[in-house]
C-alpha cells in the first residue's frame, strides 16, 4: 500500500450490540460474510487476508496490518479489477476501524485513506451503506433473542407476587428501566413493579400477551399485545415500542393502545 494517501472517508455508526460481539465480525469469516455478502472472508491475523465480494461480483481485497481485540482493526482495500469504478488497485488504500464501547452500544468509527478527492467522494456513500447493513447485521445477533425477552416482559405483568415480578425485572429489564402509556409514566424497575401491582387491582383477572412476531432493528422492537379479561376475551389491543440495551435487555417500553 502507498502512503502518500491524503484524503480521508470518515464515518461512524453506532451499534446496539455488546463490543465483544461487534468485533467477532472480524475473527469469524462466516459473520464477516454474513455483512458483506457470500464468498467474504477474513484472516483474523496481521498479515491475514480480507477478501470482500460485493453483489454483482466486484471484489475489495486486501490485508489486515493490526487486529488490536475489541479496539481497533487496520487493513488495506483495493479492487481486483482494475476497471473498477472506484480505481483503487489491490490493497491500495488503508481501513481503520475503532470500536469503542457506550451505554447506548458500541460506536463504530471508520478512516478509509485515499490517494484523491475522487476516490474518496466515490466512497462516501458506500461506507454509509455497509456500516448500516453492520449496524442491522451485529444487532440481530445480539438481540437474537428479543422475542423471549419480550413475552417475559408481557408475563410479568402476570404475576401477582411482587417479589417474583422483582426478580423477573432484575433479569429481563435494566434498573433504570423507562415505561410510558396512556395510564402510566414511571423509571425505574421498582417503581414499574409498583405500577403493574396497581394495574391489577384495578384491572383484576387481566392478562397481557404478545400477539403475532415482533419486528426488531437495530435494538428497536415492535410487538402487538392483546389484553383479556378473565372469562378469556379480549378487552383491548395495543403495540409496544421496545428499546433494548446492547446486552438485550429491556430499557425502555412506550404502549400504544388501539382505538
Amino acid at each position: 500500500m502507498t502512503t502518500a494517501a491524503t484524503y480521508v472517508v470518515e464515518c461512524s455508526v453506532l451499534i446496539c450490540a455488546r463490543r465483544q460481539t461487534v468485533f467477532r465480525y472480524f475473527t469469524d469469516s462466516k459473520r464477516f460474510a454474513d455483512w458483506w455478502g457470500a464468498g467474504s472472508r477474513i484472516e483474523p491475523r496481521p498479515g491475514g487476508e480480507v477478501r470482500i465480494v460485493y453483489p454483482g461480483g466486484v471484489i475489495a481485497v486486501g490485508q489486515v496490518l493490526e487486529l488490536a481485540p475489541e479496539e481497533r482493526v487496520v487493513f488495506t482495500y483495493g479492487y481486483e479489477d482494475q476497471q473498477s469504478i472506484r480505481p483503487i488497485p489491490a490493497g491500495g488504500s488503508r481501513v481503520t476501524i475503532r470500536l469503542e464501547e457506550t451505554p447506548a452500544g458500541t460506536l463504530v468509527s471508520l478512516s478509509h485513506e485515499v490517494e484523491t478527492a475522487a476516490a474518496r467522494d466515490a466512497h462516501v456513500s458506500g461506507w454509509r451503506y455497509q456500516l448500516a447493513l453492520f449496524a442491522n447485521v451485529a444487532a440481530g445477533e445480539e438481540h437474537a433473542q428479543a422475542a423471549e425477552r419480550i413475552d417475559r416482559y408481557f408475563a410479568v405483568w402476570n404475576q401477582s407476587d411482587a417479589e417474583s415480578r422483582r426478580r423477573t425485572l432484575a433479569e429481563m429489564a435494566t434498573e433504570d428501566v423507562v415505561f410510558q402509556d396512556s395510564f402510566g409514566c414511571v423509571r425505574g424497575a421498582e417503581d414499574l413493579n409498583g405500577h403493574i401491582g396497581a394495574c391489577q387491582q384495578h384491572m383484576p383477572g387481566m392478562t397481557l400477551a404478545r400477539e403475532g412476531e415482533p419486528r426488531h432493528c437495530q435494538g428497536t422492537a415492535l410487538a402487538d399485545w392483546t389484553a383479556r379479561g378473565g372469562d378469556g376475551s379480549v378487552r383491548a389491543r395495543g403495540t409496544n415500542v421496545f428499546r433494548l440495551a446492547p446486552d438485550g435487555r429491556i430499557a425502555a417500553v412506550v404502549g400504544f393502545w388501539a382505538a
